[in-house]
């Protein structure tokens, strides 16, 4: 619905970044979950788990938190977006060895080292799906002078985005508005050039992962040299890019199965195993 609504409808996005951007948007959006799983007369009130960026602020948690009760949870578990990561990937976050995850979400990437159930080291930037769209809009804005959506651009990505130069190029039909003379035109793009237009906002992704490595123990070191670190979330479905980061940093990189919904998956089995994974929460409010 996002940029084909009328005056009377408003699409909106109340999470953004992986933060709350509209905070009463996102307590209704919240309230309205809790019902549909609990049902509208419950006896109980539930608890909820939320996973939120490791690079999150104390006000930012607090947001969290505040609209998570008022939606009516009796309780809420804020959770580090790579552990859920991780748990969800199939990773024994709880053994005494290293284990690399990079999460690359809509709003934001998290690179994480966990052992024994807590983050020993990480990283998190504030680039993910949205901004590698938003870095196909403007490349082709300013090759082709043609304004297109935020839609068109994610489809761009998902059919013919790679993270790496392919020798047979695909191609796609895109249209938008020309934005010389206004009127609606069709244009032809191909991979390598979607290629060339997100390869900055990669490259975030992959400073990133540096950073991790740089704090990284020898020990732990050693263990993702063995191990390879694990791709998850959306961002993990962009063609080759764990090639690619495979290439820059030296250390193999795998994309874990299902990476879309690693994240959900986590917080259902830290939810069920609450006793497990309580050293890799954390707080409650």
């Amino acid at each position: 619905m996002i940029g084909r609504t009328p005056d009377t409808i408003v699409a909106h996005r109340p999470l953004k970044d992986g933060v709350i951007a509209d905070y009463k948007v996102t307590q209704a959006m919240l309230s309205y979950f809790i019902d549909k799983a609990g049902g509208k007369i419950r006896l109980f009130r539930p608890e909820v788990m939320v996973s939120v960026p490791a690079g999150i602020t104390s006000t930012e948690k607090r947001a969290v938190i505040e609209a998570t009760v008022r939606a009516g949870a009796k309780a809420a578990y804020v959770v580090k977006e790579p552990v859920l990561a991780a748990i969800g990937a199939g990773i024994p976050i709880n053994e005494p060895s290293g284990n690399m995850i990079i999460d690359v979400g809509g709003g934001t990437s998290e690179v994480a080292i966990i052992s024994l159930g807590g983050v020993v080291a990480w990283d998190s930037v504030r680039v993910g799906g949205d901004k590698i769209d938003r870095a196909i809009t403007d490349y082709i804005k300013k090759k082709y002078n043609l304004a297109i959506g935020e839609q068109t651009a994610e489809e761009i990505k998902i059919k013919i985005g790679s993270a790496l130069p392919q020798k047979e190029k695909e191609s796609i039909e895109i249209r938008g508005r020309d934005l010389i003379n206004g009127l609606p035109k069709t244009i032809t793009i191909n991979s390598n050039e979607v290629t060339e237009a997100i390869s900055d906002r990669l490259q975030d992704i992959i400073r990133a992962v540096k950073n991790v490595l740089h704090k990284t123990p020898p020990e732990l070191a050693a263990d993702i040299m063995n191990k390879g670190m694990v791709l998850s979330g959306g961002g993990a479905l962009l063609r080759n890019f764990d090639e690619l980061i495979t290439q820059i940093t030296g250390v193999p990189c795998y994309v874990t199965d299902e990476p879309l919904f690693c994240v959900a998956k986590g917080t259902g089995m830290a939810l069920e195993n609450l006793e497990v994974y309580k050293k890799s929460i954390m707080s409650k409010k």
